[in-house]
């Protein structure tokens, strides 16, 4: 039997530090308050536990054509962000001359016909990144990556004043890993901000009343709860009429706040306010780095992968 892959949590655990430090110490991220002797702790583990991370530009193969294969077999095609991402990297690429093909199906391998009909140049597998058990290095994790994006969720709620909060999730089936994902993260971001644990509700049922009913049972059991962070904009505004149909303002009663912009969610009742990630540019530096080419020092630059919060009247 294979022994079991080292992980960032494993890290954390033998060098007592949060996910999040040794997330900080193992990237080298910049502007980070974390003493030497914290820094040389969680390297000393992860050399004495034998912990090799592994990054998103990640080549299967080095081809001779001028074609990048993506894979993203599992994660959901209709999301803003991966559309955003396709669309970064393709258009970097293509300022280097080479033609992105985006594979929808089962993740390819060394032996795949296909591959090796076209020869790419590289296979960058998106998929295995958040279906693997430890996303947090390979996307950014808590740098700029989906783990740093959602404390920046839940940081505007906190500076709001809220300390009781709800993570909506959507029951479907494509978002189930990303979502996990996420409350984990949101978990994880509460208690470093010494709040009580998050708690889960559900919404996105067909018939609206089930969302109605969901956010009612929550309050109900839960009323000390004053605000609510969605998974993604689709079940944050599914709160906000499950809200109105029980006749809670919003924000005053129950704040609101989505993620990952779509166009709708300045037409919510009240506008929502959302989180604004730019994966076009993290697109573009996946590209960049798949190409051996420095990183951009211009407006595409590493300042546009931080997340930022569109301020509307829901939070």
């Amino acid at each position: 039997m294979a022994a079991k892959r080292v992980t960032m949590k494993d890290v954390a655990r033998a060098s007592g530090v949060s996910a999040s430090t040794v997330s900080f110490v193992l990237n080298d991220a910049p502007g980070q308050t974390i003493p030497d002797a914290t820094r040389e702790r969680v390297r000393r583990a992860a050399a004495e536990l034998g912990y090799v991370p592994h990054g998103l530009a990640r080549a299967l193969r080095e081809g001779s054509s001028r074609i990048v294969v993506l894979n993203v077999a599992r994660l959901p095609r209709d999301g803003v962000a991966l559309a955003g991402f396709i669309g970064g990297l393709s258009d970097e690429l293509a300022e280097h001359g080479h033609t992105l093909l985006v594979r929808y199906r089962d993740a390819p391998d060394d032996a795949d016909p296909v591959l090796a009909a076209i020869s790419p140049r590289a296979v960058l597998d998106l998929d295995r990144v958040y279906f693997d058990d430890e996303p947090e290095l390979a996307d950014g994790g808590w740098v700029d990556g989906l783990a740093a994006h959602t404390a920046v969720q839940l940081r505007h709620l906190v500076g709001a004043g809220h300390r009781s909060i709800a993570f909506a999730l959507r029951g479907d089936e494509r978002l189930s890993r990303l979502g996990a994902l996420r409350f984990d993260y949101a978990r994880d971001a509460a208690a470093e901000a010494g709040l009580p644990a998050l708690v889960p509700v559900a919404v996105g049922h067909p018939a609206a009343a089930h969302d109605r009913d969901a956010l009612a049972a929550l309050l109900a059991e839960h009323p000390e709860i004053t605000a609510v962070a969605g998974v993604d904009d689709e079940a944050a505004m599914r709160v906000l009429a499950a809200a109105r149909a029980l006749g809670l303002a919003v924000p005053d009663r129950l704040a609101v706040i989505g993620f990952d912009e779509t166009p709708f969610a300045e037409l919510a009742e009240p506008p929502l306010t959302t989180v604004r990630i730019d994966t076009a540019a993290f697109g573009r530096r996946a590209a960049r780095e798949l190409l051996g080419l420095p990183a951009a020092t211009d407006d595409r630059g590493s300042a546009s992968l931080a997340a930022t919060v569109i301020r509307r009247e829901s939070a």
